[in-house]
């Protein structure tokens, strides 16, 4: 709890148990005989004077500020009004309640920033700099893009870079959600806000702190609450209104009225009611209450949802459009099989001998199979000889061994008879002294997990599609694993925005249509989606930029749980809007009536406040939940 809640928590103590003893004293018979007739007066003001004197500060400042009817405004019309009309105790009552309902408006703001508010420990205060062989502790926007810094155990890296001295491993939680350490040494990429957790590091910055990934993360959660909602929207539209024409409504029922019956203490006491009732506190407050806490229940399961309007939409998705390499797949070459298996050391030794030296991806994931398989290698490396067959493949020779690796072309130059393979992916034909040994399959695996979150997708009513440069055979061969039955293959980036005008301009008026990419090479097409999704993007400029939304942990399943947590928090937003508008209603219409009471009154203010706000305090509840489901569960291997 923060001092000023501390403090609002005291007085409010306070004044409770001093109103309790005033009520108590001047009910008795005895006490008030006894007592002037200004006693009671100036007890119940001292108390009223301990609860309220912020709200009098704060509505003397708003009609100097302009901004004449806000809450605080009505609220010292109102209890000031009931001095007037000597109901002391509902005067202090009604502003001892209010200020309970703004105790549990401040909590609850307090909660739903504090699965947010972690983030903000990811970007450090400082930065250890090497210049002229001395480290200097500066701030981490003084360090320039070239320097080098230095990252001791348990400190946090304050700019993204490359590692150029030390190995170690990095904490990257706070920005994935990957609960297994990340192994580094030089030449490894590394973002700001990871910590290392031991060794020291060495880091080469390549972007100036304000471009960095933490950065990057936490200017997009401080202005999410910016964007706001239909719902916010109308609330705050409604607000604007609505208050003033209550207000001139309160002054025709104590005037009209009391002309024509002479009474004129009853009908400002109505007319009082009438103006603790229509307070729109319930509205204002909870319902951007509830969207704040959403975005922060989305970002408790890794997902940073630019602003409210963002996570509206989201609860009527109907249509997600895929982007497949690096979004759907790995987005790196991997050997999936290699026939016939019963020579498959023997193959990937021949072909690591041949690959040997290259950084062809190709290459690179052939010679990583040998070694994750280890192979034995009988092959002498020394003074080998390698020649490049243009388009074709390898040929290496060493010791009077020969040995070719590549395409069925190569296979057929040099007269070799080969089984061909009708696998999906890229083949390597390996031979060696013109024996043929057999072939490696090699393709952009699927990620673990991606099948799964399609069916549910499907499940729950949203069409899935599938947009891709990759060729017709990978493209269909990917969608065909994943579940996915609508896809284009052998698109430019051009062609992607086209087609997804046509996916937007046969939906639905209320329909919804997101696309998931990379974020590098699909900004276009996430900028002309109604949502933009940017899959494993931390630190890419273009898909902080142009995504609406950023999944954190990299995984398809976020996209499921964005969703949930969008609805959660649009059947609350609506629930809160319906209830107090309905109470309100009904009370208004009773004190109008003079059927009603002050007590009443301040239920149908502070009382529907509070359960308001209780009720918005369930997304973050919801949120938090999800979070700790989500860091039992096992990581995921993307």
């Amino acid at each position: 709890m923060s001092r000023k809640n501390k403090s609002r928590l005291w007085r409010i103590i306070v004044a409770a148990v001093l109103f309790v003893a005033a009520f108590l004293c001047f009910e008795h018979p005895r006490f008030i005989s006894a007592a002037p007739w200004y006693a009671e007066l100036i007890v119940y003001i001292d108390i009223y004077l301990v609860v309220a004197y912020d709200v009098i500060i704060k509505a003397v400042r708003g009609i100097c500020g302009g901004q004449v009817f806000d809450e605080n405004l009505l609220m010292l019309i109102a209890t000031v009004g009931a001095f007037a009309v000597r109901e002391y105790p509902e005067a202090v009552a009604v502003m001892l309640f209010y200020q309970v309902g703004e105790l549990f408006q401040s909590l609850a703001v307090g909660r739903s920033r504090k699965s947010i508010s972690e983030l903000m420990d990811i970007r450090p205060d400082s930065a250890t700099v090497i210049r002229n062989g001395e480290r200097i502790t500066v701030y981490p926007d003084e360090v320039a893009v070239g320097e080098i810094i230095e990252v001791k155990a348990g400190e946090k890296i304050a700019i993204d870079g490359v590692v150029c001295g030390g190995s170690g491993a990095l904490d990257t939680a706070a920005l994935t959600g990957e609960s297994i350490p990340v192994q580094v040494s030089e030449g490894s990429e590394v973002k700001s806000g990871s910590i290392s957790i031991n060794g020291v590091l060495q880091i080469t910055t390549q972007k100036e702190f304000s471009e960095s990934t933490a950065s990057k993360i936490l200017d997009l959660v401080e202005n999410a609450s910016a964007k706001k909602a239909k719902a916010e929207n109308f609330i705050t539209k409604f607000a604007k209104f609505y208050t003033p024409a209550v207000v001139g409504l309160a002054v025709l029922l104590a005037v009209i009225p009391s002309l024509i019956t002479g009474d004129w203490s009853e009908w400002i006491h109505r007319a009082l009611m009438f103006l603790v009732v229509s307070c729109p506190c319930a509205l204002v407050i909870s319902v951007p209450l509830g969207f704040f806490g959403g975005i922060g229940a989305a970002s408790s399961c890794g997902v940073l949802v630019k602003g409210g309007n963002y996570l509206e939409l989201l609860s009527k998705l109907d249509t997600v459009v895929f982007d497949k390499t690096g979004t759907l797949t790995k987005g790196k070459f991997t050997v999936v099989g290699v026939y016939p298996p019963e020579n498959k050391d023997k193959i990937l030794s021949a072909a690591s001998f041949a690959e040997s030296g290259s950084n062809h991806p190709i290459a690179l994931s052939v010679l990583n199979a040998a070694q994750n398989s280890g192979v034995q290698d009988k092959y002498n490396r020394v003074g080998v000889q390698r020649r490049e067959v243009a388009g074709k493949g390898v040929e290496a020779t060493a010791d009077n061994i020969t040995v070719l690796a590549g395409n069925a072309e190569l296979m057929a130059s040099f007269g070799i008879t080969h089984e061909k393979c009708t696998d999906f992916g890229t083949h390597v034909y390996v031979a060696e002294n013109g024996e043929y040994l057999g072939v490696i399959v090699i393709a952009d695996t699927v990620k673990e997990g991606t099948g799964e979150v399609i069916s549910k997708l499907r499940d729950g009513g949203i069409r899935t599609v599938m947009l891709t440069g990759d060729n017709e055979a990978a493209a269909k061969a990917v969608a065909e694993q994943v579940g996915i039955s609508e896809y284009a293959a052998e698109l430019l980036p051009a062609d992607k925005v086209e087609k997804l005008e046509e996916i937007l301009s046969a939906k639905q008026k209320n329909s919804v249509v997101a696309f998931v990419g990379d974020g590098i090479n699909d900004a276009p097409v996430l900028s002309r989606a109604d949502i933009g999704i940017a899959m494993g993007a931390l630190g890419s400029d273009s898909a902080i930029e142009a995504a609406d939304v950023v999944l954190m942990h990299d995984t398809l399943s976020s996209i499921s749980e964005a969703k949930t947590v969008s609805k959660k928090t649009m059947g609350i937003a609506y629930q809160n809007i319906v209830f107090a508008l309905l109470v309100k209603a009904v009370v208004l219409v009773l004190s109008a009536l003079g059927i009603t009471n002050m007590w009443l009154a301040i239920f149908a203010d502070v009382g529907v406040t509070v359960l308001a706000i209780l009720n918005s305090m369930r997304v973050i509840a919801f949120g938090n939940k999800k979070r700790k489901s989500l860091s039992a569960a096992p990581p995921q291997n993307q």
